[in-house]
């Protein structure tokens, strides 16, 4: 199917179009029937990428009577034209897309509406491509012929057809919508501005207009009418148009209404879940948006037809009612510079008006909620929450308040806290049903208080919430508390898996309890007390009823207290020090007596309840596990903030008695040694507890150790002495998961940091860990290890041990850093021998590994040249036990299975071992030893080649298939390159062979990072090439130049395998053109170093090009690439900064047509 050329070889005769045309149709019918699918697929790609199509895919999309093959056509043409547009005429280019507009239009009433939008699509990507090569008046001929269609001149058909083709248009210019055409991200960009600038805004008018031009007949229609799918489709466009991300929104010009919008977008804190984009498209449109009257028509068209249909229940779910409501929630959105800023009264009558046609929707709300529940559609009730949330988002909170008080005895905040409390209280009634209404209203409702409310927990300024406000925050919080108390006792005697309540972790739960903390910190001075008041009844229901009646149900209850009380009174903590909430400070700063503030009452009573489960007796009958979790949870998430602060975290005097009372002065060091008993209970009486144990260890201890000002009393706390004697001498803690017992490894060796003398601070490491060396040098060292070694409790002890020496090894700081050093260095020969002697056991490698790695990350920063000779011999010792025994440990003749289980445990191998000597580069990049560079007598490079000799046999392709492998793979690799050129350049030829097929892979890979990183790698690699032959050096000698066999053949030299590999790619693969300036930076220096083979490639590719105008074009374009703005033969940064420039300019004058089949 070649040759359907309209130019050069004539138009084809009839006889031809018609074989065409029954080609793709046998190929649509086979797809469809599944007959020789592959063929078929073969047959319509055969039409696209042929040479100018255009006359045989009109003949079809003219002719056929198969839709499939009309959809195919289409496909075909705008396939050929993107990739050909570089070379077709103007006239060529106009007439394409004049074609399509004028088939959609004859076709309007065609009910293959697939097709109808396909085509409209390719008319709308042909017009984007020619964009910035059209003229003005070559535009508006287009638009005219559109304008025309959309005004409704030619009936309602063809007037839905235009809008759907601005609605193609429009949604191929925003950058987010648009298809890929090969070009840099500059072309979309300037056309997005271009048609934001000058034709945005008339296409919104058109679609204003249309829609007004067929609503009389819709109000007044008893009956279905095709102006119905106009106004629908107008609407869906203004939607369209008015979602677009406009350049003042991105400019920051929005600035200068900042009274209107203190609620603005909310940052990577907010726990908003529900989608709410702002609408900014500056002054220009101000007298289409606002001043119109445009709002008030939607409204009352909206309202008009939600009356004539009241009892049509169905209505609310029309196309052309969500249409309709989806445009007026987002003009909720409106702001920025639209409205002057010296004409606040015209925002707020904006505002005011969309709120009083809405609030029909929601108001009131129990009996818009009993509507519901009796069978009526939730839609408009939900879009009526979702307008509540833009307009909090816009407006600050005293006037989101205000809004409604002309009009109704009560403000928007009351309405807001009322429509919450009835969602609350249905959600109470249907806790079991997980997809009601109620749960997704909740969400939206949450977020809006979460738009109000989040800017001023970050300005401190509760003060500005109205008083009313602070009341409804109150009511709804206490209610939110009830229901929340409600569902956890329901759930207390719930054994199946529909339990939402016991079935959500505490991480689940953590996003709408973080929404329900914001209210309670809005009047914070009812919420304090409140949770005191629930939590101290139901510490005294349990103390009174223990042992009397069954306590499940109040347990639960505790359980949701804990959670809301730890989210209301402390913020996370993870990434910085968190501080006390603002409200918290500002609200009680007059209280100066500790046993009477709110907040000291209430921490006090939960440290009362938690100190209990110290008590076996109460422990065996109240604190389950999943109450501990609660427990461990909240301890650790108040002491970030309230235990022993520093001093200079009390200077403010709102702070000083909250936060002295549990100051190192006070009750501060009687608190730590509770919470360290209270660890070391969940650690050792709940046996098998995965979850509470990883609370512990990772949330409260890691976070205690943390705090330097902590660590400097918990190390001598009689409790904590006790949790590291246990740990380092006794059985207990071996029934820890072993990831368990690293972390706490590397929390008891973080402490260290309390001890102030260094040399103590030494001695406590070795006391810690000194057992755990000893022993696997003694184990290590025994005359029948072979058999010592296969017993279960020996793979246990030494699994725990060396986990545990891989935890401290990670903590180590310049403090420790002595013995830690020590102790890996008295355990490296017992890891050599437990390696050969562990051989089979795949696990017990893994932890070697490890630790290893662990160990060298953590000291060879410190290492002194002697030690760090060290450090390497023990390095290459190891490379050469693990290679001796694992290269071709995967057989082929494995089932799959025990393939795929191998593969997985090399890969975990692997990659340990490229990060060792990823480590051990580090040496070369940050160096804290007392000596130079300069005198380092041992020269890392040699063992990370030593190692390359190693691991680059044991990686396959397949194995790079693992993506975190295959990143620290090429990561190592471009950094060897980067660094070590010439030790990668004496690599034998098996490994270099070996490490060119993974560059290859690599090249190739559709993560668009290892491609960087690859042709990072070719850049230094071809680079260090040129540098040294120009100086006169054998650079990459016989791995550049090729060998010759035996046989006379020729092995082709890396360089200039690469080069034809990366033109390959370049000029006829996909990829993204982000990656197009590394490309350029790879491929100046192949050019330089493989001049011959340049030139032999570049002549091979014009010979290919029959046709004499792509040849002259192509000719041209070579020439530029190599010579324009005096591009020179060096390496320097101006010089690939030239090229860069000149590589981009000729992709995008020759890869349409090179692409060309």
């Amino acid at each position: 199917m070649q040759g359907f050329s309209e130019r050069g070889g004539g138009p084809l005769d009839l006889a031809q179009l018609q074989s065409t045309m029954h080609a793709i149709e046998l190929a649509c019918a086979s797809i469809q029937m599944h007959m020789n699918p592959a063929a078929a697929e073969a047959t319509i790609l055969s039409l696209s990428q042929s040479s100018q199509p255009y006359q045989a895919c009109k003949f079809i999309l003219e002719n056929s009577q198969m839709a499939n093959a009309r959809f195919q056509a289409a496909a075909a043409i705008r396939n050929a034209a993107i990739r050909e547009w570089g070379f077709l005429t103007s006239d060529d280019k106009r007439n394409l897309i004049s074609f399509c507009l004028c088939f959609v239009m004859q076709h309007a009433n065609s009910p293959e509406g697939y097709v109808q939008v396909k085509v409209s699509s390719v008319a709308a990507q042909l017009l984007k491509r020619g964009w910035l090569d059209f003229t003005a008046a070559e535009k508006e001929a287009f638009f005219n012929q559109v304008n025309q269609a959309v005004s409704g001149i030619h009936g309602v058909d063809v007037q839905f057809t235009g809008i759907n083709f601005l609605e193609s248009l429009v949604s191929e210019f925003s950058p987010s919508t648009s298809s890929a055409m090969g070009l840099p991200r500059e072309f979309h960009e300037q056309c997005r501005k271009s048609l934001e600038l000058n034709h945005l805004k008339i296409f919104y008018c058109w679609a204003r207009d249309a829609a007004l031009s067929v609503t009389n007949r819709i109000t007044e229609s008893d009956s279905a009418i095709p102006e119905v799918k106009v106004c629908t489709a107008a609407l869906r466009l203004m939607l369209q148009i008015l979602n677009w991300d406009f350049l003042s929104s991105s400019s920051g010009a929005a600035t200068s209404t900042s009274i209107f919008q203190i609620g603005g977008r909310q940052g990577s804190d907010s726990p908003k879940k529900s989608e709410c984009n702002l609408v900014q498209p500056g002054p220009a449109w101000r007298d289409v948006l606002v001043t119109s009257g445009h709002i008030g028509w939607l409204l009352n068209l909206y309202a008009a037809l939600r009356h004539k249909f009241s009892c049509e229940g169905y209505w609310l779910d029309c196309p052309i009612a969500v249409s309709a409501r989806k445009l007026i929630v987002q003009f909720c959105s409106l702001t920025g510079t639209i409205f002057p800023s010296d004409n606040p009264q015209m925002y707020e009558h904006h505002i005011l008006q969309l709120l009083s046609g809405i609030i029909q929707w929601i108001d009131p709300p129990d009996a818009v909620s009993k509507a519901i529940e009796c069978g009526k559609s939730e839609s408009e009730m939900l879009d009526g929450c979702r307008a509540l949330l833009s307009i909090a988002t816009v407006t600050t909170p005293s006037m989101f308040d205000q809004l409604l008080k002309s009009t109704r005895p009560f403000g928007a905040l009351t309405l807001l806290s009322t429509l919450m409390c009835e969602v609350v209280k249905i959600l109470m009634t249907n806790n079991s049903e997980e997809e009601a209404w109620s749960w997704e209203a909740r969400d939206i409702l949450l977020d809006a208080w979460t738009a109000i409310l989040v800017p001023l927990e970050r300005n401190g300024g509760y003060a500005l919430l109205p008083p009313e406000g602070k009341n409804a925050a109150a009511s709804l919080f206490a209610l939110i508390v009830e229901a929340e108390l409600k569902a956890a006792a329901a759930s207390a005697f719930k054994d199946d898996d529909d339990s939402d309540y016991l079935q959500a972790s505490i991480s689940a739960m953590d996003e709408r309890l973080s929404s329900y903390a914001l209210i309670g910190r809005a009047a914070i001075d009812v919420t304090i007390p409140l949770l005191s008041r629930l939590f101290s009844e139901r510490f005294l229901r349990l103390n009174q009823g223990r042992g009397i009646v069954d306590m499940t149900e109040t347990l639960e209850e505790l359980y949701s207290l804990l959670l809301i009380t730890g989210h209301v009174i402390a913020d996370e903590g993870e990434g910085e020090t968190p501080l006390v909430p603002n409200a918290i400070q500002t609200r009680f700063s007059d209280i100066v007596e500790a046993d009477k503030h709110p907040v000291i009452v209430l921490f006090s009573s939960v440290i009362r309840f938690a100190e209990q489960s110290l008590d076996p007796e109460m422990r065996q009958s109240v604190f389950s596990p999943r109450l501990m979790e609660a427990v461990i949870w909240f301890l650790a998430r108040w002491s970030c903030t309230y235990l022993m602060p520093p001093e200079e975290n009390r200077e403010l005097n709102s702070r000083k008695v909250l936060l002295g009372f549990f100051g190192q002065h006070n009750q501060g060091k009687l608190v730590l040694d509770i919470i360290v008993r209270i660890s070391m209970t969940a650690l050792v009486s709940y046996p098998g507890e995965k979850d509470l144990q990883a609370l512990t260890c990772y949330r409260l201890l890691h976070t205690l150790v943390l705090q330097k000002h902590i660590c400097l009393h918990i190390v001598a706390l009689d409790s904590w002495r006790d949790l590291a004697n246990a740990f380092a001498n006794g059985e207990t803690l071996f029934m820890l998961n072993t990831a368990h017992q690293r972390s706490l490894a590397q929390t008891l060796v973080r402490s260290a940091s309390g001890i102030r003398n260094s040399e103590s601070a030494n001695q406590y490491v070795r006391d810690l860990l000194g057992h755990m060396a000893r022993y696997l040098a003694e184990i290590s060292s025994k005359n029948d290890i072979k058999i010592v070694a296969q017993r279960p409790n020996t793979i246990l002890l030494v699994s725990c041990f060396l986990e545990r020496l891989r935890g401290s090894a990670s903590a180590s700081e310049p403090r420790t850093q002595k013995a830690i050093y020590e102790l890996g260095f008295s355990v490296l020969n017992s890891v050599l021998v437990l390696l050969e002697v562990y051989k089979h056991e795949s696990a017990v490698v893994y932890l070697l590994l490890k630790f290893v790695v662990a160990w060298v990350d953590g000291q060879i920063s410190y290492l002194e040249t002697q030690e760090t000779a060290v450090v390497v011999n023990f390095c290459m010792s190891l490379l050469q036990i693990y290679s001796s025994h694992n290269i071709g440990k995967i057989s082929l003749s494995l089932s799959n299975s025990l393939l795929s289980e191998a593969k997985t445990e090399k890969y975990k191998d692997l990659r340990a071992l490229l990060q060792l000597l990823s480590n051990l580069c580090s040496k070369d990049l940050v160096d804290f030893s007392s000596e130079s560079s300069e005198t380092q007598g041992t020269n890392i490079s040699q063992v990370v080649y030593y190692g390359l000799h190693i691991v680059t046999p044991l990686i396959s392709l397949d194995l790079l298939k693992y993506p975190k492998l295959c990143y620290d793979y090429f990561s190592l690799l471009s950094h060897l390159l980067e660094v070590y050129p010439e030790t990668v350049a004496q690599l034998n030829s098996e490994a270099f062979s070996q490490v060119l097929a993974t560059l290859d892979f690599g090249l190739h890979h559709q993560d668009t990072e290892i491609v960087d990183m690859c042709l990072r790698a070719l850049r230094a690699l071809a680079s260090y090439h040129y540098v040294e032959t120009s100086a006169g050096k054998v650079g990459l000698g016989s791995h550049a130049t090729g060998l010759t066999y035996r046989s006379g053949n020729l092995q082709e030299g890396i360089l200039s395998r690469f080069l034809r590999s990366l033109l390959q790619l370049l000029l006829f693969e996909d990829y993204s053109p982000d990656l197009v300036s590394s490309a350029a930076d790879a491929l100046l220096p192949l050019m330089l170093c493989e001049q011959g083979v340049y030139q032999r490639l570049v002549s091979e590719l014009i010979g290919r090009q029959t046709n004499p105008t792509l040849r002259s074009r192509l000719v041209n374009a070579l020439q530029s690439l190599t010579s324009t703005n005096h591009l020179s033969s060096t390496l320097d940064r101006k010089n690939y900064q030239i090229f860069r420039k000149n590589l981009k300019t000729f992709l995008i004058e020759v890869r349409g047509f090179l692409r060309t089949v």
